[in-house]
């Protein structure tokens, strides 16, 4: 009886210590953090970069990914100043006011994109390999536009990126319902010129006829003046008052990237001039004051939407907005 209480007694302790044993190895594994899932993708530089399928915290370096990503419904935990601003571009202020900067447009600062704790990096502006990798590091990075990739097809890509291809799909038919049902409403300002002007330090630089606010225009069925159908994304050579002529048309929208600073302080002081005034836009009343950062950068989704906006307010209102100017 001894022999046998012995070991059972014995079995007893074994069977405890084996339990005590194994506990704080399966306790670990219970709470291991299950692997992310990733997708590997090609971005515009045609690297091939592995992204998680269902990032958390996402970055956005360039005015088209912040405006995409909000567009998508994500609100990125970090983002870069718009150009030539200090924060973000004027137009999304408020719906990223929570979204902290990480740096100057082009210029991350890696301290704050550190900070950030991104599991995801996004970016229109850097094509840089060095700062590339330095994003790398950190987390993985995209880069999301090839430059003169039309808008509509950028945006499609991007949310491809993320698995919002439903989403895109879904705010482009909004988006084309919605400028079909403006250009019914602006029938009969169809046979009129629309001029895209942006004021810079050195004078005024009209966008090509392939910029992003010209296309948005063009779903609208309205023309631009000849002087301004060169192809290209980005915006004439600033042009003397000689030369303000080459900015007229029916309609003039015309603004800075920036509300205040030298750009706009020129604007104020040329539009009391002779050659400003002898303008057919000026003479009629038909010159709209616009967000530059809106309407003369590199737009996405929501800025194409706001441009439909700015159209519908100036074109079918009885006075245009030359007394902000």
């Amino acid at each position: 009886m001894n022999k046998k209480y012995l070991l059972a007694g014995t079995g007893l302790v074994l069977a405890i210590l084996a339990a005590f044993s194994f506990s704080p190895k399966q306790a670990v594994e219970s709470q291991a953090v299950a692997p992310v899932a990733m997708h590997t993708v090609t971005d515009a530089m045609g690297r091939k970069v592995s992204l998680p399928l269902k990032p958390q915290r996402i970055i956005a370096l360039g005015e088209f990914d912040l405006d995409a990503l909000l567009a998508l419904g994500i609100e990125p935990v970090g983002t870069s100043n718009g150009r030539g601003q200090q924060t973000a571009p004027n137009y999304l202020q408020t719906l990223a006011a929570k979204v902290p900067s990480v740096g100057a447009f082009a210029q991350p600062t890696m301290d704050k994109v550190i900070a950030a704790q991104p599991d995801l990096i996004i970016t229109s502006t850097i094509n840089d390999e060095q700062i590339l990798n330095q994003l790398q590091k950190i987390a993985p990075t995209v880069v999301s536009i090839k430059n003169g990739t039309e808008w509509k097809a950028a945006f499609s890509q991007f949310a491809s990126y993320l698995n919002r291809d439903a989403e895109a799909k879904a705010f482009l038919k909004q988006y084309q319902e919605r400028a079909d049902q403006l250009q019914g409403k602006l029938a009969a300002h169809q046979n009129e010129t629309v001029s895209i002007v942006r004021w810079n330090p050195k004078g005024p630089g009209y966008m090509f006829k392939d910029a992003f606010a010209s296309l948005v225009i063009r779903d609208l069925q309205l023309a631009r003046p000849k002087s301004q159908m060169q192809p290209g994304v980005a915006h004439s050579h600033p042009l003397s008052l000689e030369a303000l002529d080459q900015i007229d048309a029916d309609w003039l929208f015309l603004g800075t990237l920036s509300p205040e600073g030298e750009a706009a302080n020129m604007l104020k002081t040329v539009k009391n001039s002779p050659a400003f005034a002898q303008l057919n836009a000026v003479k009629q009343n038909h010159v709209v004051v616009i967000d530059g950062s809106l309407w003369t950068s590199a737009g996405g989704p929501l800025a194409a939407l706001a441009i439909l906006n700015d159209v519908e307010k100036s074109l079918l209102s009885p006075k245009a907005s030359l007394a902000k100017l």
